[in-house]
């Protein structure tokens, strides 16, 4: 049996008086001590891991000015913070042994829009398209751009001074940000403006940090200006880190602390907020994307685009290419980057240009166009073709891609990974392609595979070489890699850091800087953090202090994964490959990508965290010498004996259930997964979580007692069929108060819905639906069987929601064909949601055994709810391997989209469109589906437009759970209800029957499936 898991990291004393002391001091935010909590913001999205001591996430400015002044009290002098945004960098800029400080929870309101100045006021905790969402009505943009958009915080982007594609009209972060107010330790707050010397001379002789530390930015950056100028080499991307250099304005007429804190990644003070100026969204823009013959060819090619007075030019290589076109990504831009006959297209350049002037955008795209044709006609430069595209969609598409290279790469087969660790060297342009060469010979020198891509106009690359961290001789090579990387770019008179900060890679710091002027960093510190508090050993530490900065060999993932022996690992590899990108905290409510993480702005309740808590708990199983493997083989093999179910029932109700466990807090964070399966396939690491939330249960539950509801819920295929005999009775019996009442107080149900009346049956009577004979469809001939459809029953359809089937029914006869209803087989998705897996193995045994005896009937067999079909390719394939057999049940589009060549297209269209919410299982699984349904519509003259929604929130039965109904209901209002409520509801679908459930629960509105809408649309043209 699973033994309790008890150990964790304790926090410290200290600490713990702090936090107490804290929320007796008016500290409104959240405090989080759990290990689970930890855990979650023990990583980012670098290789490194170290455990923080608490997380503190503030409500306010107020907050963290309590938490700085208490903090001062002598009994916590030696309590240190480190600030928290998205947890994107790739150079573990946030973790700390300290005390997180998260200002992404609560710190993310845009405060203040001023178009006519031209600057907006916000949180440092408003994601990066969050802002650009609020600012695009107004016509504007906050131009800075990074790949992690969707998730980066504004802070996040302050404090690594972020840039990316179009740098090299649009600048950093720190060009951009007009004045900041900051927290120091002390609490006291500097509201950043730009000074004259007069301002500085006039400072009063106040005892704050805030005030010293003016004083002595001011005087390092006049009285060593000289050695500054010429230390920094004139790049785009200069440095990031405190940037000396810009301070001052080249008259030293204006000083602008600001600048020294963007790129401080958090040493100096919190960020709490920052006025921004905007950009004025382009008019015009194109982008087109130039094919190569070969990697080196895009790189030497690049310099001509720039000087074409391009916008940005960015780069891909072949394996991230390649990559790309195996991700869900490549079915949106397939069409856009299309392959050149007889050609491999190993790199690309994707050229944008952008300008309030079309007609200008206009010309130079021609231009450009006119130089490619040229080469392209004397095959120069080994470009193969190219691509323009002037739609806004499409250029996003193309980018969305790019941007996902970074996990792309992560996404890699084998126990080697690209890891970040000398990705974003900043060389001058020219130099790009020969140093490029050279790291190219370094890597092959040590055998490695790699990826690139990066942006060519700033002489910025990300090079992520493949590397198994669990190795711990792997792990030195890239200490050894790195050294060589500084030594290479220090010779092509570039960065090491031109782009996502120092972070574990500040030990390179001293020698970059020199002594001079490293010793006046240090001096600045001390000013703003004298006792080294603020993220130390980032950057710099305070002069006189003996503290040590962090080096690139410090203590990584891999150490704690490589305690899990090696089959573990192999066996959760979806839960073990997560590389901490972080694309489970994209902001867009539309998307489908983990409602759970949206809805509670919880890490742990994101894919990210559920998985780094399955690797800790598989680590701590090792560490007892447990075997969770085996665990599985004797759960699924062999019934529980009387001695287990008591010693279960002991742990769940006797005095052990006082006990710590570990297992505990991983079953808190996968309780609120919804088990969408939207990581499995938006991931680009393909992170499934209902895969090892299933068998994390199933484990768990071996030691503790289920609740009732998750019986009612794994047997609900067993007795709806029995319930469904006398539907109206029963619907008497729960419909009443009283009964929803005791429902809800006994088992923990809520809403429940009522059967279908008239039942399927009934319904079926009033159609020539063939019942099925097994028999009689074997006898028929194979041209007999082309008129033959079989209809595949699921539970909720068929039982709850059964005019659906009838209607399907109805819309295959009206296409001319014969519909059969297969006799009802239980699916089991509901079993392997709730970790029943012995029992779904055999539900999905017995399902498939019957399945694959009608697929050698070689009659399509058709199913209408999308979630439960996809089961039978998903969780079945997953759960029986090849004894699954080759049955394959289509969904409704698939079938009907594979007969639109034999039905005559519409000669008519109507204009009135129909609205579509598809299923997020089915929106992830089969990106392809909702244009499919379109392209059925219009054939037969009909108009629908797909509705960017995430989840409903019902998810199953997981929005009937009482303890779950206010997740669910939050998740629904993050976008079903905003479009539902702008939208004729008479006109709009949804393919779910859980979503069509969750819009009849809180809308009292009876959504459509499209199939129904079909029928009404084939009855209305005859």
């Amino acid at each position: 049996m699973l033994p309790a898991l008890t150990h964790q990291d304790s926090t410290d004393a200290q600490v713990l008086s702090f936090l107490h002391a804290l929320r007796n001091g008016g500290f409104q935010g959240d405090i989080e001590q759990s290990y689970a909590s930890r855990l979650a913001v023990a990583t980012d999205n670098s290789v490194y891991q170290q455990i923080p001591q608490a997380v503190v996430l503030p409500r306010d400015v107020n907050d963290l000015i309590i938490l700085g002044q208490i903090g001062q009290q002598p009994a916590y002098t030696s309590v240190t913070f480190s600030a928290r945004g998205g947890g994107t960098g790739t150079n573990g800029q946030s973790l700390t042994p300290g005390v997180v400080v998260d200002l992404s929870r609560h710190l993310n309101q845009v405060l203040e829009i001023n178009v006519e100045e031209g600057w907006v006021r916000v949180q440092t905790g408003v994601v990066k398209d969050q802002l650009n969402d609020a600012l695009r009505p107004h016509g504007y943009f906050f131009s800075p751009d990074l790949s992690t958009s969707n998730r980066a915080t504004i802070g996040g982007m302050i404090n690594t001074d972020a840039s990316g594609q179009g740098s090299l009209k649009y600048g950093k972060t720190s060009d951009h940000v007009l004045s900041l107010k900051a927290v120091l330790v002390d609490g006291s707050v500097l509201d950043t403006e730009i000074l004259t010397q007069g301002d500085i001379n006039a400072l009063p002789d106040a005892p704050t940090l805030a005030c010293q530390a003016l004083k002595t930015a001011a005087a390092v950056c006049r009285d060593k200006r000289e050695q500054i100028v010429a230390k920094f080499p004139p790049l785009n991307r200069f440095l990031t880190g405190y940037d000396l250099k810009n301070v001052f304005d080249d008259t030293l007429a204006h000083f602008d602390i600001a600048r020294l804190l963007c790129g401080a990644e958090g040493s100096l003070a919190f960020i709490a907020e920052a006025k921004l100026n905007i950009t004025p969204i382009p008019k015009a823009r194109t982008l087109v994307n130039i094919k190569y013959d070969s990697f080196d060819s895009a790189l030497r090619n690049a310099p001509m685009m720039v000087e074409a007075q391009a916008l940005s030019v960015e780069t891909v290589d072949s394996r991230v290419l390649n990559l790309a076109k195996q991700d869900i990504v490549w079915h949106t831009v397939s069409d856009l980057l299309e392959d050149v006959p007889g050609k491999d297209m190993l790199g690309i350049n994707m050229v944008e240009y952008a300008s309030n002037n079309p007609a200008e955008n206009s010309a130079q795209v021609a231009a450009l166009c006119a130089r490619l044709d040229e080469m392209l006609a004397g095959q120069q430069h080994g470009i193969i073709g190219y691509q323009v595209c002037d739609e806004l969609a499409g250029i996003q598409k193309i980018y969305n891609m790019r941007k996902k290279a970074v996990g792309l790469l992560g996404a890699a087969k084998g126990s080697k990974k690209p890891v970040a660790f000398a990705e974003d060297t900043c060389v001058p342009p020219e130099n790009l392609a020969d140093f490029i060469a050279e790291f190219r010979d370094l890597l092959d020198s040590h055998q490695l595979n790699y990826g690139m891509f990066g942006h060519v106009d700033a002489g910025v690359l990300h090079v992520r070489p493949a590397l198994d961290l669990c190795d711990p001789q792997q792990e030195l090579l890239m200490k050894t890699i790195s050294d060589q990387v500084v030594a290479l770019v220090a010779k092509y008179g570039g960065l090491m850091w031109g782009e996502h900060g120092k972070g574990y890679r500040s030990e390179y710091g001293p020698a970059f800087f020199g002594d001079e002027l490293f010793t006046e960093l240090r001096r600045i510190k001390a000013a703003f953090d004298p006792d080294n508090r603020m993220n130390p050993g980032k950057i710099c530490t305070p002069l006189d202090s003996t503290a040590e900065l962090v080096q690139v060999d410090g203590v990584k993932r891999g150490y704690y994964d490589r305690q899990i022996p090696v089959q573990v690992r192999d066996s959760f590899k979806a839960a073990m490959e997560c590389n901490g990108n972080g694309l489970c905290f994209n902001y867009d409510t539309s998307s489908p990508m983990c409602p759970s993480m949206k809805i509670s702005a919880d890490r742990r309740h994101s894919p990210k965290g559920r998985a780094g808590l399955v690797r800790e708990w598989l680590r701590q199983l090792a560490e007892q010498g447990i075997d969770p493997m085996q665990l599985e083989k004797d759960l699924m093999e062999k019934a529980p004996t009387i001695k287990q179910i008591i010693d279960r029932l002991k742990n769940s109700f006797g005095e052990q259930r006082k006990a710590y466990d570990f297992s505990h807090e991983v079953m808190e964070a996968m309780n609120g997964c919804l088990a969408c399966k939207a990581c499995a396939s938006q991931c680009p690491i393909k992170v499934d979580v209902p895969s090892f939330r299933a068998r994390f249960m199933q484990i768990y539950y071996s030691r503790y007692q289920r609740p009732v509801k998750d019986y009612l819920v794994a047997y609900v295929e067993s007795y709806l069929p029995l319930m469904a005999k006398a539907p109206t009775a029963f619907n008497a019996v729960m419909r009443p108060r009283w009964s929803q009442m005791l429902t809800e107080k006994t088992i923990g149900y809520v809403d429940m819905p009522a059967l279908s009346v008239p039942t399927l049956a009934t319904t079926l009577k009033g159609h020539d639906a063939t019942w099925f004979d097994l028999s009689a469809l074997q006898a028929l001939s194979a041209d007999e069987k082309q008129a033959y459809v079989l209809i595949v029953q699921d539970p909720f359809t068929s039982y709850y929601d059964a005019d659906v089937v009838s209607d399907f029914v109805a819309l295959a006869e009206k296409l001319g064909k014969k519909p059969v209803l297969v006799p009802f087989k239980p699916n089991g998705k509901a079993q392997h949601i709730k970790g029943f897996l012995r029992e779904f193995a055999k539900t999905a045994s017995n399902t498939s055994a019957f399945l694959n005896q009608l697929a050698a009937l070689n009659i399509p067999m058709v199913g209408v709810d999308p979630a439960l079909v996809l089961c039978y390719r998903d969780e079945y394939t997953e759960i029986l391997g090849d004894k699954r057999g080759d049955f394959q049940v289509l969904t409704a589009h698939e079938w009907l989209g594979a007969m639109l060549s034999t039905y005559p297209a519409a000669s008519t269209h109507s204009e009135t469109p129909w609205y579509l919410f598809a299923h997020c299982t089915e929106k992830t699984k089969m990106p392809n589906a909702e244009k499919e349904w379109a392209a059925i519509f219009h054939h037969f003259g009909a108009k629908l437009v797909p509705v960017a929604v995430g989840c409903c929130g019902m998810a199953g039965t997981f929005g009937h759970e009482k303890d779950k109904l206010a997740i669910s209901r939050g998740v629904y209002d993050l976008s079903w209800q905003p479009n539902l409520e702008q939208l004729d509801p008479e006109h709009c679908m949804a393919t779910g029957y859980s979503c069509r459930s969750q819009v009849k629960r809180f809308e009292k509105i009876k959504m459509k499936h499209p199939t129904q809408v079909l029928l009404k649309v084939l009855n209305a043209s005859a």
